[in-house]
């Protein structure tokens, strides 16, 4: 019996060791620190760090296609024709990108306010989607050079034509599309205009047209061309806040592909390509008056100009 209780005495002070030695692996220091959890709390870094993906030129060229974002209800910039293909200002500049990358360009519909996450995620490549470049938005993005200038602009209905934004009747709302420059300066500069918020621009502008709103506010080439192809409505405000530059955009940190663009941007002016592309795609809508103030050629940007 009292063999017994030794063996027994000397299984329970092994078991306690066991239980001890186990706990101290747990935390995996003397002091305590669960080392554990401070490499989930790394791999967990690590992993919001790479989350942020992106293609170098080479890999781009290697897989035969780059994928573009570009808008797919906004004409004359980006659209869909009746035949299911893309056209417009923005859609004539990414044949060219492909072209001379001799690689096929997959379109990537998106809207105003994913523009950032499709580019963060690697869902595109570049984003050509009438990109106005902003410091908020640079801190996300590298925008490439300038190819067009934009303001934003006011349409509204004839029998109500908004001319400015002073006094305003506050029981009115204006419509804009979220993630845009327009609902920002609104939102900084006249924080008692109630903004009725869509996410397209076919949706946007479909409550002008059913009167959800007293007065559309987007770029003023939108705007304008609205006015133009849609008769009873008059562009009442056509410049609104500062004058600024519309970019390719590509993913933060992606420096070759951001190089190659710049280099092709200013290549392409020696040619006057976007005057070209400008009368190709946007001179039906707006006419030729309208030509020297939108277009950016080669990047440079006349006059002074900040940043849609």
């Amino acid at each position: 019996m009292k063999k017994f209780n030794k063996v027994a005495s000397i299984l329970l002070a092994l078991a306690l060791a066991l239980s001890l030695a186990a706990c101290g692996s747990s935390s995996g220091t003397t002091d305590g620190t669960d080392t554990n959890s401070s490499a989930a709390a790394s791999t967990e870094s690590d992993d919001l760090t790479e989350s942020v993906v992106y293609r170098t030129v080479d890999e781009i060229v290697e897989s035969g296609t780059i994928n573009i974002g570009v808008f797919s209800d906004k004409s004359p910039f980006g659209y869909v024709d009746e035949n299911g293909e893309y056209q417009g200002y923005d859609i004539y500049f990414a044949n060219r990108i492909g072209e001379d990358l001799g690689v096929e360009v997959n379109f990537v519909s998106t809207e105003a306010a994913n523009r950032i996450e499709y580019l963060q995620t690697g869902k595109v490549d570049v984003i050509l989607a009438n990109f106005t470049v902003t410091e908020e938005r640079a801190e996300e993005v590298d925008f490439a050079l300038p190819y067009m200038n934009v303001s934003l602009g006011v349409v509204s209905p004839d029998d109500n034509v908004i001319t400015s934004l002073e006094d305003w009747n506050e029981e009115d709302e204006i419509i804009v599309i979220s993630g845009t420059t327009a609902e920002t300066y609104l939102t900084e500069n006249y924080p008692n205009i109630t903004l009725q918020k869509y996410d397209t621009y076919a949706n946007a502008k479909n409550a002008l047209e059913n009167g959800n709103g007293v007065a559309w506010a987007n770029d003023n080439t939108e705007v304008i061309a609205f006015a133009l192809e849609n008769e009873g409505y008059t562009v009442g405000i056509p410049s609104l806040g500062s004058q600024d530059t519309i970019a390719p955009a590509v993913t933060k940190g992606n420096s070759t592909l951001l190089d190659w663009l710049n280099e092709e941007i200013e290549a392409l002016g020696e040619e006057n390509f976007f005057h070209a592309d400008y009368e190709a795609t946007l001179a039906d809508t707006y006419g030729l008056d309208y030509e020297e103030t939108l277009v950016v050629e080669g990047g440079v940007v006349s006059g002074s100009t900040e940043s849609e």
